[in-house]
């Protein structure tokens, strides 16, 4: 007697092996794309109006660095999704430190924004800072 094999079984198990791959793939394609998105880095440009000098400033996402006359965090940095206009995005905060009355208020809390630094304005008397890179 001849036995004949259950050919439909093996399709499900290979379809089956199939559906799994694609859905592993699309999960770490996901969080690879999310991780890409937001930085740990953030490198500000800040313009000295005195000195006319530009410094490049590389800030890890959380501490607090201290320039001159200026203690500048930065909380997220996030890149758009959109590559057609990329926009980069980072949470800013500023104290000046040479005023010793106001320890608890920022010179700037917010928002910057890379192609448009003019929509939340960094507003001191001697320097500048702007939104360069987040990585």
């Amino acid at each position: 007697m001849v036995s004949k094999k259950n050919i439909s079984a093996g399709k499900n198990k290979l379809s089956l092996f199939f559906f799994i791959l694609f859905i592993s793939f699309s999960l770490i394609y996901e969080t690879v794309a999310k991780d890409n998105a937001d930085g740990t880095f953030t490198d500000l440009k800040i313009l000295d109006k005195i000195s006319s000098k530009n410094t490049l400033v590389k800030l890890k996402n959380g501490e607090i660095i201290t320039f001159k006359d200026l203690s500048i965090k930065s909380l997220k940095c996030k890149n758009s999704e959109f590559d057609d206009s990329p926009e980069i995005t980072a949470y800013i905060q500023v104290k000046d430190l040479t005023n010793e009355n106001n320890n608890e208020v920022f010179v700037f809390n917010g928002w910057m924004f890379s192609s448009s630094p003019s929509i939340t304005p960094f507003d001191h008397p001697v320097y500048d800072v702007w939104l360069v890179s987040c990585y």
